[in-house]
């Protein structure tokens, strides 16, 4: 008989209760929960015109804007002449100083990278922190 006795006392410290464990997980999870910090996306703020709206008003002749073409290859070109992309912010300078009302517009081929956008939208920012900065599609 102590052989069923000593077989019953093992099966009994066989048992392991694993209900304090689970509590141990469960705070564990809701603390880590609590305590996340998310990340907040940041977004682009561009000025796109709306394909549907149909724009009839002339351009005014005194308010000469500064546009900016970028093609597939990511090369900028300004007045008909191709631009290194180190010389954005001198070239905006020049031309807002020529004509403070002017607003920057990057026309951008689809294929451009949006670093692009962001190189030419900063280094107008810099020129002036008010500067209007436009995103329009590359027209073929």
């Amino acid at each position: 008989m102590s052989r069923r006795r000593g077989k019953a006392v093992e099966e009994e410290k066989a048992d392991i209760d694993l209900t304090p464990m689970l509590d141990v997980v469960f705070i564990m999870l809701i603390f880590f929960i609590v305590t996340a910090s998310f990340v907040k996306e940041k977004a682009l703020d561009v000025n796109v015109p709306d394909p549907n709206e149909t724009n009839n008003a002339q351009p005014d002749d005194t308010k000469q804007n500064i546009l900016l073409v970028v093609n597939a290859n990511d090369e900028i070109t300004l007045g008909g002449s191709r631009i290194d992309s180190r010389a954005v912010r001198a070239r905006i300078a020049q031309l807002y100083a020529e004509n403070p009302q002017a607003i920057v517009i990057v026309r951008a081929h689809n294929k451009s990278s949006a670093d692009t956008y962001v190189q030419i939208a900063d280094a107008a920012k810099e020129v002036n922190p008010g500067i209007q900065v436009s995103l329009v599609p590359f027209e073929k």
